[in-house]
């Protein structure tokens, strides 16, 4: 069972989110915030597996709170997804930083919906490689910085980090490099732990802020 909390502060979005994951049989909404410190407290007390938090909400917006649930070790389980009603815009990346697994936009179809909710849950970044390119672009232009732990990537580790970066899953990586599914799982894991990203979605971030991976123009 995939266990969501829903945060945003128009009730008839959070009704029609609602109405639509309830009829999943493997998914159930465990608690509904209307701003952002609600969704903290919420995230707290039901241990959801998958947060879906609207980015720009009254008081604590989606940022903030996506921040709070990333540096609790406690909410280390809960995969924050943004809502957005902009697609690509600099608080998107602005959340990403902050520790979010991937965004939605609002207006995404229904099963589409119901699939990326089910991708966040088994631990993938909703970042198809054409959105990934987008935000790159936009958003990591200046200078690589200096990435702290990036020395202490294997090759294979480093590889694996730059094909991630293109939005590639563990199954496609396994396909590119020959191996299998878990051990590209394996490489992932241990190259998000050497360089302190909460998911995969910061591994991407992290790859480009650091210059492991180029944007292409």
């Amino acid at each position: 069972m995939i266990r969501v909390l829903l945060a945003d502060d128009q009730p008839l979005i959070r009704s029609g989110f609602r109405a639509l994951l309830e009829i999943e049989d493997n998914i159930e909404v465990v608690a509904e915030a209307a701003d952002g410190a609600e969704a903290v407290t919420l995230a707290a007390r039901h241990l959801p597996d998958i947060a879906l938090i609207d980015i720009q909400m009254p008081g604590v917006d989606g940022i903030e709170a996506t921040r709070r649930i990333a540096a609790d070790p406690a909410l280390a389980g809960v995969r924050v997804v943004i809502l957005t009603n902009y697609g690509l815009d600099e608080y998107v990346y602005h959340a990403l930083r902050a520790g979010a697994a991937g965004f939605l936009v609002k207006d995404i179809q229904p099963e589409d919906f119901l699939h990326a909710v089910r991708v966040a849950a088994r631990g993938d970044a909703l970042l198809s490689p054409s959105i990934t390119r987008r935000l790159i672009d936009r958003f990591v232009s200046l200078p690589p910085a200096a990435g702290a732990g990036l020395a202490e990537l294997t090759k294979r580790e480093s590889e694996i980090v730059a094909l991630v970066a293109q939005g590639l899953s563990n199954d496609q990586i396994a396909g590119r490099l020959v191996i299998s599914p878990l051990t590209a799982k394996t490489h992932v894991n241990r190259a998000m732990t050497k360089l302190g990203a909460r998911d995969r979605a910061q591994l991407v971030v992290l790859a480009y802020e650091s210059g492991l991976v180029a944007p292409r123009r």
